[in-house]
């Protein structure tokens, strides 16, 4: 079985650190457990400090931005296999084993997602397409909200699949997301200039597949996410963030095109009315 490195970054995440680390350190599994604190204000870092030995702690100083504390995990990591890990996540049991097998048995997956659902244990739509100009065409003109299920309109956020069945897929979210150290070594970790808070984990998904990895969603593994906690603490300077991020993403992966000019314009134009409505449909959903 290959080894496991788990990666957590905190913020202010007293409410949820706990039963997180009890269902990850629970797993039956020998764990590498990493949790990088970007300057909590709260309790968080006593509740860690009661686990011990059995999770290495970094703190910041400060918040540093997810992308980076996550990097400075990815250097302490020794894992052949290494699991990014929401601090709002709560495992299922088993679920390790499950994704970790999947992944010793299948050497072109590089990347894994399993299924996220809600505390109801209704399922999350945790897919999504990597972004492309006509994908946000659709997104700005609303025909993506008016066809969700359309092939070709809903594309981004895959609102056709039911995140039911196994499914080789561009871009798990990274609220669970395993990688091995091969991508790890191929791609380099997170770009965490361009993406400090928003889209690193897009970029780092297609990073690796244009790199020769495939990425895959195992619904047979399931994990509990509260969605959206810490974005919703700060959520007009996330709203912000996450713009800002889109348009670095075009600027890196379509530069010099006139749809990547055009979308900036685009983004730019519409901040200010989803700051009035407080993030509704706002282009990226930070898990």
């Amino acid at each position: 079985m290959p080894t496991l490195s788990v990666i957590i970054v905190t913020w202010n995440s007293q409410d949820y650190i706990r039963p997180c680390l009890d269902s990850l350190l629970s797993q039956g599994q020998d764990l590498e457990v990493i949790v990088v604190d970007n300057g909590s204000q709260d309790s968080t870092l006593i509740i860690l400090r009661e686990f011990g030995s059995r999770i290495k702690i970094m703190a910041n100083p400060g918040n540093l931005g997810f992308a980076r504390a996550v990097n400075q995990g990815l250097k302490q990591a020794s894992g052949d296999l290494i699991l990014l890990l929401n601090p709002d996540t709560v495992l299922t049991t088993g679920v390790l084993e499950c994704m970790t097998k999947f992944m010793a048995g299948n050497p072109h997956i590089w990347a894994l997602g399993p299924q996220l659902l809600n505390l109801d244990g209704t399922v999350q739509h945790s897919c999504r397409q990597f972004p492309d100009p006509m994908i946000m065409l659709c997104e700005f003109t609303g025909l993506s909200r008016l066809f969700p299920k359309n092939n070709t309109f809903g594309r981004w956020r895959m609102g056709y699949f039911d995140h039911l069945t196994p499914l080789e897929v561009q871009q798990p979210m990274g609220a669970c997301l395993m990688v091995k150290r091969e991508a790890l070594e191929k791609v380099g970790p997170l770009d965490e200039d361009n993406f400090p808070m928003f889209f690193n984990e897009v970029d780092w998904c297609l990073r690796i597949s244009r790199a020769g990895g495939r990425l895959y969603f195992l619904p047979q593994a399931k994990v509990f996410h509260h969605h959206g906690v810490s974005t919703r603490r700060v959520r007009k300077a996330m709203i912000i963030s996450s713009h800002q991020s889109l348009a670095r993403y075009f600027s890196k992966h379509y530069p010099g095109r006139l749809s990547t000019l055009l979308i900036k314009v685009l983004i730019i134009a519409i901040i200010p009315l989803r700051l009035l409505l407080q993030g509704n449909g706002e282009p990226c959903e930070k898990g």
